[in-house]
């Protein structure tokens, strides 16, 4: 089984590399080559199951290189990220789109029709959301980056109908916790408020403790593109996208779930500063129902303190009993 992650140094990637190599078979077959791609690598394990690659995903040639020998499962995890993608049009089209579109075309020409795991986003529904939605919910997306994301699950649909390329589309909502560092992302705020806790910090919200989202921790972000990779594609219907369950949270009940885990303590370090626009982005998102998903064994991490827990993963200094408060708030969730 020789598999290969697009993305591979990025918050989810490294995780998922991780896993694959814990994991040691995929889809019943042992894992014999794990192909990461990505312009740097770091801090990876030595295993001789690893062949690093570096450059763009843009690089045609390279690619070209990287599947030289064949490929039974690709994660194709690298984006330009929402913000940045509309900031710079063309870098996010050469990346989300064209790259996307080229990794897809070589695909194509291997045989076998190798199984692809595509991250999507829940940017392709756009904004002004109904007041609840399900699996059918109309997309309209509003960024580029949401639109380049629906063209590709469009491009990956059609090729998965010709038995090209077994494709798996998954759309994933804000991932968290991901680390203090700039990344382009206009929804960072999820994860920078989960350390600022954390860590006792000042933090300034730039959205209402109203504000819901839509969360998902890496660790449940993996397991469900691991689950989507393998799924029998023979026993799957001509729908290769999928929205992923989802935990809807506001901010007062992410906080309240802090609290439960860390203490009450930092809860008056946190300041709000709601920017409308915003919060018109990634603070009003309805309940989302995923039946479909779940049928098929796609989760979510269940509450807001196991969304807590699964983001920062605090065992070491998670406190029980003194301080901790364990509020209705902490576990209430709207989810499908």
């Amino acid at each position: 089984m020789r598999v290969m992650v697009t993305g591979a140094n990025g918050f989810v990637g490294r995780l998922l590399v991780q896993r694959l190599l814990a994991m040691e078979t995929l889809r019943g077959q042992p894992i014999s080559a794990l192909l990461l791609l990505d312009k740097q690598l770091h801090n990876l394990p030595q295993d001789s199951r690893l062949r690093c690659h570096y450059g763009s995903v843009t690089d045609i040639a390279l690619l070209r290189r990287v599947l030289a020998d064949g490929i039974d499962v690709v994660f194709h995890l690298v984006s330009v990220p929402g913000g940045a993608a509309e900031h710079s049009y063309g870098l996010g089209y050469e990346v989300n789109l064209l790259a996307s579109l080229a990794l897809l075309d070589q695909l194509r020409e291997l045989p076998g029709a190798p199984v692809l795991v595509y991250a999507s986003s829940v940017a392709v529904y756009g904004g002004g959301l109904p007041a609840r939605m399900d699996e059918a919910a109309a997309v309209r997306p509003e960024l580029s980056y949401g639109a380049h994301k629906l063209m590709v699950e469009t491009v990956l649909s059609d090729l998965a109908r010709r038995g090209e390329v077994d494709g798996r589309a998954v759309r994933l909502p804000g991932i968290v916790a991901r680390p203090r560092e700039p990344n382009g992302l206009r929804s960072a705020f999820m994860s920078d408020l989960l350390h600022a806790y954390a860590n006792n910090e000042a933090y300034c919200c730039p959205v209402s403790a109203q504000a819901s989202a839509w969360w998902m921790s890496a660790r449940c972000c993996v397991d469900n593109l691991l689950h989507a990779a393998g799924l029998d594609g023979a026993q799957l219907d001509a729908a290769r996208v999928w929205q992923l369950p989802l935990l809807r949270l506001s901010i007062a009940q992410v906080i309240d779930a802090l609290a439960a885990t860390y203490g009450k303590a930092a809860r008056e370090r946190i300041t709000f500063a709601p920017d409308t626009g915003l919060e018109a982005l990634f603070g009003c998102f309805p309940p989302m129902k995923t039946p479909k998903a779940r049928a098929l064994g796609f989760r979510h991490d269940g509450s807001a303190v196991a969304l807590v827990r699964n983001a920062l993963n605090p065992l070491a200094r998670v406190r029980r009993g003194r301080g901790a408060v364990h509020s209705a708030g902490a576990f209430a969730h709207e989810s499908d």
